[in-house]
């Protein structure tokens, strides 16, 4: 029993200290870019006594870009931390399996059939109807991906490396597409799928918000059943668990979550493997103190990626998913030859 409020103080602790992170990582996005806003500038601004520029660089063009980066951040985390434990796999995350870029491709098909090339300047419609299209898209990518790994059986490690086989045909195809668009239109779309937010406008927000925050309560109460997965299926029916129905409600969610989060940023890989493996470190295996701590990370992980990409070869801009790679790559590859020993 004593390591039950040892457990909880460090849960609480840890909270605490990310949030803090967050919060300072928030403040430093609002003020860093092309156009650096200082502190005292920042509160004028914001009580409306700061200069036109400095409000269209906040309200305009920084507040949508945060809240679009927090919002990714924790809903990439949660569906990596699902996938995780559903699959019993450490290595699975929506944007190496391919539901990313499966969402990804539905979207730029339906850019080019209802907006013809032009992909620099969508009209609202487009955007609200942007994750409906990624959502079909990330589903018809986890079908697609469940039905090849299906051999007598679903095997963890046949299911990754289909959906990283999956993943590679998918963004061959976009690709493909890409083509099709005018030289801007082209470099817009190749910046968006390799995980952007440039661009984001508070219609953005809008869409996204809403289905992302309710599936994420949603998540989080689901989330109590991930413990019993993590004990393997035969364990969970004997603890009155129907395994089946629950492991395709909780995968549904995480394709969804995928999948709007592409529909306004892009691919974004490894956020959904980095975040759960730092909050298990930090907090230890139960989900209900390393999902909080997980959403957290992903937030911090993709706020903190953007503030890079903005302000280190200032005014040119790098890609998220770039920055994120840079860490989770090879954290990925220490995983793979890690699973290899075992």
């Amino acid at each position: 029993m004593r390591n039950v409020p040892s457990r909880t103080g460090r849960f609480r602790l840890v909270f605490i200290l990310l949030l803090l992170l967050l919060i300072t990582a928030v403040l430093l996005s609002m003020n860093l870019g092309t156009l650096a806003i200082s502190p005292k500038e920042l509160v004028q601004t914001i009580f409306g006594r700061g200069t036109r520029q400095q409000w269209i660089a906040l309200f305009a063009i920084r507040l949508p870009r945060i809240i679009i980066a927090l919002l990714v951040g924790g809903a990439l985390a949660v569906s990596g931390i699902i996938l995780q434990s559903v699959t019993r796999n450490d290595l699975a995350e929506p944007g190496i399996i391919g539901i990313s870029s499966g969402a990804a491709l539905f979207v730029v098909v339906y850019i080019y059939l209802t907006n013809g090339n032009n992909y620099y300047s969508l009209p609202v419609f487009t955007i609200f109807t942007m994750p409906l299209i990624a959502l079909a898209g990330g589903l018809a990518a986890a079908a697609l991906i469940y039905a090849l790994a299906w051999h007598q059986g679903m095997k963890a490690r046949r299911l990754l490396l289909m959906g990283i086989a999956v993943n590679a045909g998918f963004n061959a195809l976009i690709v493909i597409m890409q083509l099709s668009f005018d030289n801007r239109d082209f470099n817009r779309v190749l910046s968006w799928t390799s995980g952007s937010i440039w661009g984001v406008s508070w219609s953005y927000v809008i869409a996204a918000a809403p289905p992302l925050v309710f599936i994420c309560a949603a998540a989080l109460y689901q989330s109590r059943y991930l413990d019993v997965f993590t004990l393997g299926d035969e364990t969970a029916c004997g603890l009155g668990v129907n395994t089946e129905k629950h492991r395709r409600l909780l995968i549904i969610m995480a394709t969804a979550l995928a999948a709007v989060s592409t529909s306004v940023a892009g691919s974004i890989a490894f956020v959904g493997l980095l975040a759960p493996h730092i909050a298990g470190r930090l907090t230890g295996p139960q989900h209900r103190y390393c999902t909080p701590v997980s959403i957290l990370t992903g937030m911090l992980l993709v706020t903190g990626s953007d503030i890079v990409a903005r302000n280190l070869f200032a005014p040119l801009e790098l890609h998220i998913g770039s920055v994120v790679s840079i860490i989770g790559a090879p954290y990925f590859i220490y995983l793979m030859v890690k699973q290899e020993k075992l």
